[in-house]
Formats: structure tokens, sequence, C-alpha cells
């Protein structure tokens, strides 16, 4: 009879044979890490039914003038680059500071977020799922006082490893309820830079539905409630991939749509404001996030409401 393996000790197991990866990972240079991605990513997409059907889908609705060879072109070179952000984890987390510091690049727009905090104001980082937000979160961190939300992981013996690595350069990170809401409001009245992923699909009553490439995405609303309170400056922020090289982080002015008190108004300005970061490079997006999982349909209650669903 063959021994069943504890539940806890299996995800302990499992929790240090990741650590040990993302260490081992961390030491290789980022055109070997590269090199791994473009093997690894048109595998994902041959093998991966999920994600390969998700991003295709989503492209859909984002580009329907590209022709089906171009959308699928796309699909496989942005998960080539989801592929090599996964692999670029242990070097945002537990590589030298020197080394990760010495991979950023460039970064253009940093005046914007100085500019703000000299004149008495906070700044919130529309942080989209872009090239390798963590080491946008790795610099952020090291030059401002910086806090974002962080929900644990669902490998729970993950969690001191990526907490450890997400705060190691000075960054808080606050619960996703209530309390870490008010640890970003008093952040911001400090003149003090905060994190917003701004593309992540919020639970029912947290947001509403506002156009993301002409389609209504279910859009988070703590945006218009932050700045209200505080007269927060918005910019969104990314860290460009230059594959095998590197990092150039970009600081790009909102749309100014942000700054409406009204929900929708507001949504629709962070959603444009993504829309501007994916225009950078959109390989580097994470396409395969199912962005467009509830519908308009589902929220008024009709019974077909499964007829309008992407996914």
């Amino acid at each position: 009879m063959t021994e069943q393996v504890p539940p806890t000790r299996r995800l302990f197991s499992q929790a240090g044979a990741i650590a040990w990866l993302w260490r081992m990972l961390s030491r290789w240079p980022l055109s070997r890490l590269w090199r791994i991605a473009a093997r690894l990513g048109p595998q994902v997409y041959r093998f991966s039914k999920r994600e390969r059907q998700v991003t295709e889908i989503n492209l859909e609705v984002v580009y329907p003038n590209a022709t089906t060879q171009e959308r699928k072109a796309l699909a496989k070179q942005s998960l080539q680059h989801s592929a090599a952000t996964m692999l670029e984890l242990g070097h945002a987390w537990m590589a030298m500071p020197e080394k990760v510091e010495t991979s950023i690049l460039s970064v253009h727009g940093r005046e914007k977020l100085d500019s703000a905090r000299a004149e008495g104001h906070g700044v919130i980082v529309l942080a989209p799922h872009f090239g390798n937000w963590e080491v946008l979160n790795f610099w952020l961190s090291s030059h401002f006082p910086f806090t974002a939300m962080y929900e644990p992981p669902k490998i729970t013996n993950l969690e001191p490893i990526i907490r450890h690595g997400r705060e190691r350069m000075g960054a808080s990170l606050v619960p996703t309820n209530p309390r870490g809401v008010a640890a970003l409001l008093k952040a911001l009245k400090r003149s003090e830079a905060i994190g917003i992923l701004p593309d992540q699909e919020p639970d029912w009553g947290s947001g509403v539905f506002a156009p993301f490439y002409g389609r209504d995405a279910y859009t988070a609303t703590l945006l218009p409630k932050l700045v209200a309170r505080t007269q927060a400056r918005v910019v969104t922020g990314v860290a460009l991939r230059v594959p095998g090289k590197g990092f150039e982080i970009h600081f790009l002015d909102a749309d100014e749509r942000v700054y409406s008190a009204d929900d929708v108004e507001s949504a629709t300005g962070v959603n444009a404001s993504v829309e501007a970061s994916i225009a950078l490079e959109p390989a580097q997006y994470q396409w395969e996030y199912k962005r467009y999982r509830k519908v308009v349909e589902e929220q008024q209650g009709l019974t077909n409401a499964n007829d309008f669903r992407l996914y």
C-alpha cells in the first residue's frame, strides 16, 4: 500500500522545491533566463490549453482587425514573456540588490513622482500585469516609502518567502481589506507612494463596469476613494523587459478621468491608463488573465447571462 503524504507536508515540500528553484534561477544571468523562456513559451502555447485559449480570446476582443495569424503570433510572444516573468521571480526577490539595480537600465518619468511628493501629494502608482511588475516593486521600494496591498499565495508555505522578497527593499505590504485601505490612506497623507493593481477583477460590490478596449470589464473603484480623500497624484508604472538584458522603468501620466468623483468615469480612466501602458509593447502584457470574466448581464440577473460570457 502506498503511504499517503499529509497535505501540510506535501505543501511544505512543494514550497521548498519552488523556493530552491527561485534561488537557483536568481544566480543565472537574465540572458540565460530569456533563452529558456524562448523555449518554454511555444510549449506553453502548445500544451497549456487554458492559457492559450484565454490569451487568444482576449486578443480577439482587443485587436479585432488583426488577422488570425497576427493574433496567434502575438499570443505566442505574450506567453513567452509570461514564462520569462515566472523565471525572473528569483531575480527580483532573491538576487543581490546590486544585481537587480544594475538590471534596471533606465528610468523614464521619475520626475512625476518627485514633483508630486515635493508639492506634498502622495502618489498612486497603477501597476498593471505588464513586463516584470516585481522589478517595478523592487525599484519603487528602493527609492520611495512604498506601500502595496498583498494577498497571500495559495501555497501558504510560500508566504514568508514571497513577503520577504517583496519587502526586502523597504516596501510595506498590507492586507486586501479595510485595514489595508486605511494603511494606504495614511501612506498617501504622508506624501508617500502606494501601488495598486488596476487590471485585477474585484469581487462583486467592489467595482463597476467600464470599457477596456471597447468591452465592459468589471473594474475596482478603490482609486477614486483614495484620490478624493488625499488629493494624490496618479501615474502608471511598468518595468518593460529588454529581452536578455534588463528592464526599463516607465512612469506615464494617468488618464485625467481617474480623478473623477464618478466611479464609472474614474474606472474608465484607469482602463485607458492600462491601455496606454500596453501600447509600449503589447506582447509584454499578461493576456492569459480572464479580464472579462464578469459580465453586465450577470449583474443584471439575466437568466441567460452565460450566453454573454467569453470564457
